[in-house]
């Protein structure tokens, strides 16, 4: 499942394909993703100047003329930079025509993706507007989560991945950051100390800036023909390691369900 630094590695990797172009023609067979695609896409967009490619949280937003695309790539799903003649295959479902004959091409084999289109600012659009601070952001502090903690019985990994609270900390990444900080996941997020949620705070960035730095050099070229996710195999500490050893102290690792997610630890390094 594409998480942040996958997102903000597929935006840094399109961006330079279509900042600056226009939009000739929007393709689409399959609309019934997790929300309808807008049945007057390709007139919506037809002519359009891409003028930016930003993210907010798992989001991708392209900023146009008149508004703004709105993209996720739900479980499964990817984008490419083609020529616009290249064969689609059974899971393409949409196509965004350039003006100098490429094209950008949504994959998604699961259809939970989204591709949804506002004239408003798209930061206060329903699905963004409730977000929390971005984790690599100057907002995302120690002293904020703390705040938001108090009196909070829910599970610190739950806490965390939660949306509202902070936004992009998928499970992968909740795991490792959690046994960088050397907090067990499920300690209640109200009874960890101010020091600790810094340390926390400052594990999280860690992991996220080091997948993104990953992402950078080992995801697929983005104008490859396959159109596969290519995600890069992260190294990772904790996460899908059950019964392996620690690489800090040698004690088998342990995995249990926290919030519906499998969660990966090692008792004796996370208290």
């Amino acid at each position: 499942m594409p998480e942040l630094p996958e997102v903000e590695t597929t935006r840094r990797g399109i961006a330079p394909h279509l900042q600056g172009r226009q939009v000739r023609e929007v393709i689409v067979r399959q609309r019934q993703l997790r929300w309808p695609i807008p049945r007057n896409l390709n007139a919506l967009l037809q002519g359009q100047t891409i003028q930016h490619i930003d993210r907010r949280g798992k989001y991708l937003l392209l900023g146009m003329d008149t508004g703004t695309l709105i993209l996720h790539l739900g479980m499964s799903g990817s984008l490419r930079i083609l020529p616009a003649t290249t064969p689609p295959e059974k899971h393409d479902h949409l196509d965004i025509v350039l003006d100098n004959e490429q094209c950008l091409r949504l994959r998604d084999p699961r259809r939970f993706g989204a591709v949804l289109w506002s004239r408003e600012d798209p930061l206060q659009h329903k699905l963004l507007k409730t977000l929390g601070p971005e984790p690599l952001s100057e907002a995302f502090t120690g002293d904020y989560l703390w705040q938001r903690s108090r009196g909070r019985k829910l599970a610190i990994k739950s806490f965390v991945m939660d949306s509202k609270i902070v936004t992009g900390v998928g499970n992968i990444y909740a795991n490792e950051a959690l046994f960088l900080a050397g907090i067990h996941p499920q300690r209640a997020a109200g009874r960890i100390s101010r020091e600790r949620y810094q340390q926390l705070v400052e594990a999280i960035k860690q992991v996220l800036a080091a997948a993104i730095r990953q992402g950078g050099t080992t995801l697929r070229d983005f104008t490859a023909s396959d159109g596969n996710p290519g995600y890069f195999r992260q190294q990772l500490q904790v996460y899908e390691r059950e019964h392996e050893p620690c690489h800090q102290c040698g004690q088998a690792l342990r995995q249990r369900i926290i919030g519906q997610r499998s969660s990966y630890y090692c008792s004796r390094c996370q208290r």
